[in-house]
């Protein structure tokens, strides 16, 4: 769901480049100028730029930039450790840690006027279920090679044949509820603050639901790195 005027669709009509009015546009440079891409883009450049504003150089003494950003990594890293162990965590790391610094900003991003959040696009929250979804299989082969199968045919070899399509229909489900969630939540906050703007006004009207889409925010950012978590944990487990 848009914001009526979206800060960064007026930047590209005075640049003369496309706005799309739909979810894609019809050439290349449009699908590029989507809102979804754009707000994608402004959010990679905060990450780069905040960082290196707010910390600077790393000090033994830290400040309070560095302090932030420390408790943020060590956090999720600590977080991730309990799950998969230190060293398991260490690997996987990187790639758990850019969805959640990135879909964080994300969601909130939607709760200033003006601005939309990218994570209320499906081909966003799709595209990183994918990840998720083609990393964790692969860790199951590369931690256990055929046997990887184990995961899917149940505790005992006679029970495979209604096991394994049950397991095989709950594993492709994934997709749809790890993104589809994620893009729900994120698109019906969106809407909800789009109505009450329209209906009673900029500021006292929506106030709860910017609290309550705060909280939305940072709910359904913990919920996706917590299920990538446990889903590559799984796959990396041996089968029980």
């Amino acid at each position: 769901m848009e914001h009526p005027i979206l800060f960064i669709s007026l930047i590209l009509e005075a640049l003369g480049l496309p706005v799309p009015h739909g979810p894609v546009g019809d050439t290349l440079l449009s699908k590029l100028c989507a809102p979804y891409m754009t707000y994608t883009w402004l959010i990679m450049a905060l990450l780069i730029i905040l960082p290196k504003i707010t910390m600077g150089k790393t000090e033994m003494v830290p400040g309070s930039g560095q302090n932030f950003w420390e408790a943020c990594v060590g956090g999720l890293e600590g977080f991730m450790a309990e799950h998969m162990g230190e060293k398991r965590a260490a690997m996987m790391f990187p790639m758990i840690a850019t969805f959640a610094f990135y879909i964080l900003p994300a969601n909130m991003m939607g709760l200033i006027p003006g601005f939309m959040s990218p994570t209320s696009s499906l081909n966003i929250t799709l595209a990183m279920t994918l990840i998720v979804w083609v990393t964790h299989h692969f860790l199951g082969l590369k931690y256990h090679g055929i046997k990887y199968i184990n995961h899917f045919t149940g505790p005992m070899w006679w029970l495979m044949p209604l096991m394994l399509p049950i397991e095989i229909i709950s594993n492709i489900a994934r997709i749809l509820s790890l993104s589809i969630r994620l893009f729900g939540n994120i698109m019906a906050k969106e809407t909800l603050l789009a109505i009450l703007f329209m209906l009673v006004g900029a500021f006292f009207g929506p106030l709860p639901i910017l609290c309550l889409g705060v909280l939305v925010s940072v709910v359904q950012t913990m919920v996706f790195v917590l299920l990538s978590t446990l889903y590559c944990a799984g796959a990396m487990e041996h089968a029980h």
